[in-house]
């Protein structure tokens, strides 16, 4: 039976209540409604968990215990599902040797094309490296005239030093009888010793014949010369010679290559791989920023941090360390900065000669050596690699960085892999285009006849892989970059390309708004991609915010009112002309235009002062000078990949971080920072979750469980009882319940099902032992106030002004609704970016602090972003100044001041397309955003 419906009854899945909804199969629907208002819960929690669970069960008792199970969501009954599948924003694998190349599994069909149709160049000579038959090459000697004069002769010495004695000897025994020598012939006999130190050529002759029709004899001498050199045989002629190779070996300098296989090709097998860093392109290497962090400094005063508690002690490291010092008269009270650069490399890597020294022990025991002594660097890095002890490896690791490898350069691959050429670039050269260039590179491939043969299918597959991901706006990414620097919605996108490629149908799709972290001029694609696996016959469910997506979609349900415990309710679900129409939902009232996000009545000029960078180029920066005016909310904005989080995060962040002391963080290139001495402090508020255990919780985060905590033990009860702060904390012994370590949950493995998780008996899921929870304050023990939502304990608090002063950011983010307690694994990306504004807007505001913000919009609706303004243009108002990095239009028409970057994403971005207010951008014909801003302006 066809179901048109995917028919929900009874949905109870955290805070959804109870609710009945049918939601159109084979039909691009959006799920929508504020943050924390169920959404997730019914789309992911509720839908997806059961299309999979049901999937799951059909499979066998010994499968599922590879796959693990999942737990039935809260929900009376669910028809018309069909097998789903999650793409989310989950990012990908943080492993090294995982890049976009191999995720999308492009980089496997790119190894099988170079191994089938890639042409092997010597890195040398650049001769194109080609096995040959004798077959083939007594057809290249025939094609000469008749009675021309040939010597094959067999190369058995190549630019090798020594003098060859032996091998003469060896080859007259043999009945050889002539010796081409440094391309003079000789007698055998005649032949002296050659000189020891110099490289010398030797090639012996197999035989000298006249050009005829004898093709036999010719074989044979070639055949002889082959196997006399391993592989190479020269035929000499007039005053030329033809040079011939049966190996895949170049013929004048023996660079060879293995038989080509895609194994080749793959940094992440041996046979592939770089030797030196096993194909990940990066080693470690003693950074001296860490070594030597103030040359002014000399090594008795601790210039050189590994040294500096063992200066002219006893150590035998030392010792050792000194007699170099001493044998190259490098003085430890000269400051470092005064050095040579030659006696700063003898202390950093090492002797060049022969060292004499004593060693002598505590027991007074002295030892002579001579040796070669290491330098600092060397000692650190060998001794990194050879410890088994974790406290000394992390000790060493101190002072070590990311390096690109010295042999491979950062290439991960083998000298043989690199050497294989497919229209004119090896495989790495390949991997570092942007998709938009390999899609034109693939499209302008000239292949000989029998190669298009071989490769048609290859081609045809990179082809469309590559085009899918052009299509949902990935199109400056590099086949190369690492998985782990992708975005979110970058990772997303990546994984709904492949299903794209896929072409399945008759599947339910759950996506977690793919529009993140996606300009708005890229959007249509990304609309039209998922327009695409609708009509293959797909059902797609999207939780989404983004205006344009839900006017394209064919069904819209909006969840609501409010969040949290206010939400949980089916406030309108229909086409989207029909949920404008709906009085009741706030996303129609957003879309129709009847409520928005008003623009600022004027803009702030600053106070004045800036911040400055000269000269950013990391990445794809191009030599870039940008002007941050403090006291001002700005915006940076630009296409995907256009250098955004480039120029804010590695260059501005980092480089501020340095110049207030963290000198471990590194950042990015550039020539200098102005205007450093205008900010006292930077707050970075990324998307990070805010804890990685059920511990970690928005009460423990913001610091109010503290005041809390402090609270409760002035109460009488506690006083009397002699309990002091930890008393009252579930992260140690003492008060909390042992029998579930104040976690409030057990977990039971059940093999090949679900683990499954049950209340404590002990406590009942409180956390806390009975004692402690008679301690009461105003009725309410500790577990009831972490079970209270920031609203209710705001009202339960209001008298006292430190825990009210804490709680009142948190509501003023948007986060009423949130339980005090609530596992900090459980907020969604937004909430917890949330909750760490909440924590910084406790701080008074000093007028020298820079908040800087990534897409904070990310999973908020309109109306989120509205309160997440003011909140933003409140901080601004203090004397503070707010940088936020955003795609999202409402937030980029309040801002006071726009750097926009650009043009295109990848190589063909990087640069300052526009400065200035909103109004002033949209005037700008050449940026994008300034187009899409102007339309919004005038809107008003």
């Amino acid at each position: 039976m066809k179901h048109d419906y995917i028919d929900i009854k009874g949905a109870r899945e955290n805070n959804l209540k109870n609710i009945d909804i049918k939601v159109p199969r084979d039909k691009f629907v959006i799920m929508t409604g504020v943050s924390g208002s169920g959404k997730t819960s019914l789309a992911f929690d509720t839908i997806y968990a059961e299309g999979q669970r049901r999937y799951v069960e059909s499979l066998s008792a010994y499968a599922r215990q590879f796959l693990g199970g999942s737990e039935k969501p809260d929900v009376d009954s669910i028809e018309g599902l069909s097998p789903s599948i999650s793409i989310d924003q989950k990012t990908t694998s943080n492993n090294p040797r995982s890049t976009v190349g191999t995720v999308t599994e492009i980089y496997d069909y790119l190894r099988l094309l170079y191994a089938r149709v890639g042409v092997p160049y010597c890195p040398t000579h650049h001769e194109p490296i080609t096995s040959q038959t004798i077959k083939q090459m007594v057809d290249k000697v025939m094609e000469l005239e008749d009675k021309t004069r040939l010597t094959i002769l067999s190369p058995i010495v190549h630019g090798k030093k020594g003098t060859q004695k032996d091998l003469f000897e060896n080859l007259q025994k043999e009945g050889y009888i002539r010796v081409r020598v440094d391309g003079e012939l000789k007698l055998l006999e005649d032949v002296e010793a050659l000189e020891k130190n110099k490289k010398h050529n030797v090639d012996v002759v197999i035989d000298r014949i006249v050009k005829g029709n004898d093709r036999s004899r010719l074989h044979d001498s070639l055949e002889t010369a082959l196997k006399l050199s391993d592989g190479l045989a020269i035929v000499a002629y007039h005053d030329q010679e033809m040079l011939f190779s049966s190996n895949y070996s170049c013929k004048y300098c023996g660079f060879s290559v293995p038989r080509l296989e895609p194994r080749l090709f793959s940094f992440n097998a041996p046979f592939g791989a770089c030797d030196t860093c096993k194909g990940l392109g990066i080693t470690q290497k003693v950074d001296l920023d860490y070594l030597i962090p103030d040359r002014s400094k000399s090594i008795r005063e601790g210039g050189i941090v590994y040294y500096k508690n063992i200066v002219n002690t006893e150590n035998l490291e030392w010792q050792r360390f000194k007699a170099l010092l001493d044998y190259y008269d490098i003085s430890i009270d000269t400051p470092l900065k005064d050095l040579s650069k030659a006696q700063m490399d003898v202390m950093l890597y090492g002797s060049k000669d022969l060292i004499s020294y004593k060693l002598a022990s505590r027991s007074g025991n002295v030892t002579k050596k001579t040796e070669f002594i290491e330098g600092v660097c060397t000692l650190i890095e060998r001794r990194y690699m050879e410890t088994s002890s974790t406290m000394s490896r992390e000790w060493y690791a101190t002072f070590l960085a990311e390096a690109p490898c010295p042999t491979c350069g950062g290439k991960r691959l083998n000298p043989q892999a690199l050497s294989v050429i497919v229209g004119g670039k090896n495989i790495y050269e390949w991997t570092q285009m942007s998709i938009v260039n390999a899609i034109t590179f693939m499209n302008e491939l000239t292949l000989t006849k029998q190669q298009e043969e071989i490769a048609k299918l290859i081609v045809k597959e990179i082809r469309e892989r590559l085009t899918f991901l052009n299509n949902v706006g990935l199109g400056y990414i590099t086949l190369d970059r690492l998985a782990g620097t992708l975005s979110g919605g970058e990772a997303q996108r990546i994984r709904l390309a492949t299903q794209i490629g896929s072409h399945l149908s008759g599947v339910l799709y759950v996506l977690d708004e793919p529009s993140i972290g996606l300009h708005q001029r890229d959007n249509d694609r990304l609309i039209n991609s998922l327009k695409d696996m609708r009509d293959l016959g797909n059902s797609l469910i999207v939780v989404e915010h983004d205006e344009d997506t839900m006017r394209a979609s064919d069904y819209i349900i909006d969840i609501g009112p409010g969040a949290g415990i206010h939400g949980g309710n089916v406030v309108a679900a229909g086409t989207p002309e029909e949920v404008m129409a709906n009085p009741d939902s706030i996303t129609g009232q957003y879309l129709s235009g009847k409520m928005k996000i008003e623009i600022p009545a004027k803009r702030r000029k600053g106070n004045g002062k800036k911040l400055e960078v000269m000269g950013a180029c990391e990445n794809n920066l191009k030599n870039v000078n940008v002007k941050f005016p403090l006291g001002s909310f700005i915006v940076v904005t630009g296409v995907s990949g256009s250098g955004k989080s480039s120029l804010v995060n590695e260059v501005l962040s980092k480089g501020i971080m340095h110049a207030l002391g963290r000198t471990r963080i590194k950042p990015g290139k550039h020539k200098k920072i102005k205007g450093i001495d205008y900010i006292d402090k930077l707050i970075d508020i990324s998307q990070d979750p805010i804890g990685r255990t059920p511990r970690s919780n928005p009460a423990t985060y913001t610091g109010v469980f503290d005041d809390i905590r402090e609270l409760f033990t002035h109460t009488p009860e506690a006083k009397m009882r002699g309990y002091e702060k930890g008393r009252f904390s579930f992260n140690v012994k003492g008060g909390r319940c042992e029998a579930c370590q104040g976690d409030g949950i057990l977990r039971i493995s059940m093999h090949f099902l679900p683990d499954v998780y049950v209340p404590c008996e002990e406590c009942g899921g409180k956390r806390y032992n009975e004692e402690t929870l008679q301690v009461t304050y105003k009725g309410k023990n500790i577990y009831d106030v972490l079970e209270m939502t920031v609203d209710e304990a705001l009202e339960f608090f209001s008298n006292v002004s430190k825990i009210k002063h804490k709680l009142q950011t948190l509501k003023d983010v948007g986060l009423g609704y949130i339980k005090l307690g609530q596992s900090a694994t459980s907020l969604s990306g937004g909430e917890a970016q949330r909750v760490k504004l909440a924590s910084e807007l406790q701080r008074k505001a000093t007028g020298k602090t820079l908040f800087i913000l990534d897409e904070p919009t990310t999973g908020l609706h309109t109306h989120d972003v509205k309160r997440l303004l003011e909140v933003l243009q409140r901080i601004v108002e203090n004397g503070d100044t707010v940088l936020v990095i955003e795609h999202n239009l409402d937030v980029i028409k309040c801002a006071d001041y726009i750097i926009d970057i650009g043009p295109e994403g990848g190589d063909d971005g990087g640069s300052i397309i526009a400065t200035g207010t909103p109004e002033q951008v949209a005037e700008v014909a050449e940026s994008f955003t300034g187009q899409y801003l102007k339309k919004v302006l005038q809107k008003g």
